[in-house]
């Protein structure tokens, strides 16, 4: 096995589109890391360039201890998982998985014969590996059957058997389960955990999903705009965002956003509220400084159902509920405080209804705050 590593890497399109902008990250061996952000900020470009489908502008890409720049893709031993499965139409789904190996471990059709004893063995092989492979995702009962034949589910499960017959260094898998529905999305993302778990390769996982990285990555990397914005494990990642960005975009609902200013009595807040800034926070001293305020909506609080925050009058206030949107387990709230908007995920057993005006606590250890113009945490 081996881990990657990306060393000042950038990718330039053109003349100035930089893709990828001087990208440093590593991705150590047996991880599975998920690179994570919105369309066209460049993680499938920094995919494509471990695999040697692009070229890196500048800098240095690792597999292991070898620079692999210059490196041909077939010779990288990595194994790719594609948005749409690139299956082979016109073979069954035993050549699709055995293809890559037919290729890299057999000779030409003269060779077989002039070595037919070898050939036999390599051929036994193979098959072992592919029925191996198969039992593994649960796809034996289809090795006859064409991609046309199959769910999207089962086309999936063949794409990721192809991949790890090979039993590469490196997989790198491009937003694998974004053709796959709801329902189908959630069982292959734990088959995917527990693949890795069991098999140990390194993992590179591009997604756009913030619900896929928090759930799959073992740490991961968001990126803005061709640049890496934070790598970390996804508990710290969600608990402490480097930036407005992170906060924004990863959590579901999002972070809610107040622009607010720092008053001398080390409280935060607008004209329609203010809460205390949490001790220990530099911005305590910024007194007169604008800031955006960020508050999770599932650290609102229905005040009048117990829950780990205590209301006090510090942290409590009114807001009129705008609309409730029943999820089953919890309501997410559309809150209006003044002229200030919040959204709030809010316990099933709440009593409050659409249009009435609740008391709500806000759990004052967990708010973040932003500087204003560079858009960094405070803490």
């Amino acid at each position: 096995m081996a881990g990657v590593a990306f060393k000042n890497v950038s990718k330039i399109f053109g003349k100035d589109v930089k893709a990828v902008n001087d990208l440093n990250l590593e991705i150590r061996d047996k991880e599975f890391m998920v690179l994570v952000g919105p369309s066209g900020c460049g993680k499938t470009t920094a995919l494509r360039m471990i695999a040697g489908l692009e070229e890196a502008s500048l800098g240095d890409i690792m597999i292991g201890d070898v620079r692999v720049n210059d490196v041909p893709p077939k010779d990288r031993d990595i194994a790719m998982v594609f948005q749409n499965y690139a299956l082979y139409p016109h073979m069954n789904v035993y050549d699709n998985i055995a293809f890559g190996l037919r290729l890299r471990e057999l000779g030409g059709f003269f060779w077989q014969i002039t070595h037919a004893a070898e050939a036999k063995k390599i051929k036994q092989d193979i098959d072992s590996r592919v029925r191996e492979v198969a039992r593994m995702l649960d796809i034996e009962k289809y090795l006859a059957r064409r991609p046309k034949e199959l769910s999207g589910g089962q086309r999936q499960r063949v794409a990721l058997a192809r991949a790890i017959v090979r039993k590469p260094k490196v997989f790198l898998m491009d937003e694998p389960l974004s053709n796959l529905d709801a329902k189908l999305r959630v069982q292959t993302r734990a088959e995917l955990i527990r693949l890795h778990r069991d098999l140990g390769i390194t993992t590179m996982y591009v997604t756009h999903d913030q619900v896929e990285a928090m759930t799959m990555g073992q740490r991961m990397a968001i990126m803005r705009d061709g640049v890496l914005q934070q790598c970390d494990e996804p508990e710290k990642v969600y608990a402490y965002p480097a930036n407005k960005f992170v906060a924004g975009f990863i959590g579901s609902p999002p972070m809610n956003f107040i622009e607010a200013t720092i008053s001398a009595d080390g409280t935060v807040g607008n004209d329609d509220f203010r809460l205390p800034i949490p001790e220990g926070n530099p911005a305590k001293g910024m007194a007169g400084t604008g800031v955006w305020l960020g508050v999770r909506p599932e650290e609102i609080f229905d005040a009048a159902i117990p829950s780990g925050v205590t209301p006090t009058a510090a942290n409590t206030i009114k807001a009129l509920v705008d609309v409730m949107e029943p999820l089953g387990h919890e309501y997410v709230t559309y809150l209006k405080i003044g002229n200030t908007s919040m959204v709030a995920s809010i316990d099933k057993d709440t009593k409050i209804r659409m249009g009435e005006v609740g008391t709500f606590c806000l759990n004052i250890d967990r708010v973040h705050i932003f500087d204003k113009e560079t858009e960094v945490a405070i803490r």
